[in-house]
């Protein structure tokens, strides 16, 4: 019987794409950030940005809080 076993980077080590989805996080107000993996490596990070529109007739506060 044969094993494999997988070891993580240590975090001074870790790949690029994790700074890349921290980038991605930091950027959306709201939405998700889908991370594609094929065989064991990260192949795509896609994020997807909702924008929030008021409901008509609604009295909405549109300021921006940040």
């Amino acid at each position: 019987m044969t094993s494999t076993v997988k070891t993580l980077p240590a975090v001074s080590e870790a790949p690029g794409w994790i700074d890349l989805v921290k980038r991605k996080v930091d950027a959306l107000r709201f939405g998700s950030v889908q991370i594609v993996i094929h065989e064991g490596r990260v192949t795509t990070v896609e994020a997807t940005e909702k924008t929030r529109l008021p409901v008509l007739g609604a009295v909405a506060d549109v300021t921006d809080s940040h």
